[in-house]
């Protein structure tokens, strides 16, 4: 039998306008589903900085093997315009001290996707506090208390972070942030006259002008707010529109870090769509969360604070993932060295989409490894 329990945990709130939503601001909560088989000792959660977790796909087979699951949401799920990082990790801190309270005897951090670097990021920061600002220079009042570390981390076809992406994902040919229309047609891995296989020297410029673009918008980023908070009575925080943001050299040429993957992205086949459409990564962010999370400033790289844990990790190649990348399953293995088991689920896509065998691996792979230890 499976117990399905709503859970409603009590956070402390991170910044005043948060949230629209004076009843959060009052008595701010985070939600998720505790999902527990007769008998389990052991409970993983699932997290995601934004994404929606209570109806992952991995939460019934994991509880098939005998894993329970607290699939838990963040205070930004279904919209990081405002996201940061410092905050989030303490949401994850909410979710382990809940399960302690269950009386659960191990609890794993699964971090899927984008989950990957918060849970590295919250583990870095429960094995020892370091962190007191974000990097736009906002106290952030960390306390061991709130913040029990995990028994380990479950990589699920995990990216680095959400810096990295930004910087390796955002679009190299806009030259006027304010225009983007404004179009150098040399860097556009989309133009017509800019055919993959790419040569070395073309990626080699897109990927220093896709760096400089993502530093400028930093650089604006600190002088704006620099300028706000000097004003007497004046903001602290402002928002912004980030365009075409998905054009990772990548989408195009397979040759480039070759995996077994469909070309287009994991936004379907038609990347350059996606580049222009309205909502993809940071379209709509605000100063202060755009330095946290997806600046190069950001405290939230995966990899690095992979390597200032001591737990153990499993990591879990999707083999056909279009958006995660050997070389970025490679940070991981480094940063983590021995402590890190690698497996290779072969034709695996990022969201596990009809392929029933893989996702039976994966959770074969994860309850196997979580309950084993």
């Amino acid at each position: 039998m499976i117990e399905r329990r709503h859970v409603a945990l009590p956070i402390r709130i991170g910044a005043t306008f948060e949230t629209q939503s004076g009843l959060q601001l009052n008595a701010p909560r985070i939600y998720g589903m505790l999902a527990k088989p007769d008998g389990a000792r052991t409970a993983a959660i699932l997290v995601h900085p934004s994404s929606n977790m209570m109806s992952h796909y991995l939460i019934d087979p994991l509880n098939a093997r005998g894993l329970a699951v607290l699939a838990l949401n963040t205070r930004y799920a279904g919209g990081d315009q405002v996201l940061i990082m410092e905050h989030a990790i303490q949401d994850v801190g909410a979710g382990v001290r809940y399960l302690r309270e269950q009386g659960f005897d191990r609890v794993v951090l699964l971090g899927n996707s984008g989950g990957a670097s918060l849970t590295a990021f919250y583990q870095a920061q429960a094995e020892r506090i370091t962190i007191t600002h974000t990097p736009a220079g906002d106290p952030v009042d960390l306390v061991p208390a709130e913040l029990p570390p995990a028994d380990g981390l479950v990589l699920l076809a995990g990216h680095p972070g959400r810096s990295t992406l930004m910087t390796t994902y955002i679009d190299a040919a806009v030259v006027d942030e304010r225009d983007p229309d404004r179009s150098d047609s040399t860097l556009d891995i989309y133009a017509c006259g800019n055919a993959p296989p790419f040569p070395r020297e073309f990626v080699a410029r897109v990927r220093a002008a896709q760096r400089a673009r993502s530093e400028r918008i930093t650089e604006w980023a600190l002088e704006r707010l620099r300028v706000l908070r000097a004003r007497p009575g004046g903001a602290r925080d402002e928002a912004f529109v980030v365009h075409r943001t998905y054009a990772d050299p990548r989408f195009v040429d397979r040759t480039l870090d070759a995996n077994d993957r469909a070309p287009g992205g994991n936004r379907g086949d038609t990347p350059q769509q996606a580049n222009l459409s309205a909502n993809n990564l940071a379209r709509f962010t605000t100063l202060t969360s755009w330095l946290s999370q997806w600046s190069l400033l950001s405290n939230a790289d995966g990899p690095d604070n992979l390597a200032r844990t001591t737990v153990p990790v499993l990591q879990l190649e999707y083999t056909a993932d279009a958006g995660i990348f050997p070389s970025d399953v490679a940070r991981w293995s480094a940063a983590g060295g021995d402590r890190v088991e690698n497996h290779r689920v072969v034709g695996a896509s990022h969201y596990l989409y009809c392929l029933p065998d893989q996702l039976a691996q994966v959770a074969d792979l994860t309850a196997a490894w979580c309950l084993a230890r």
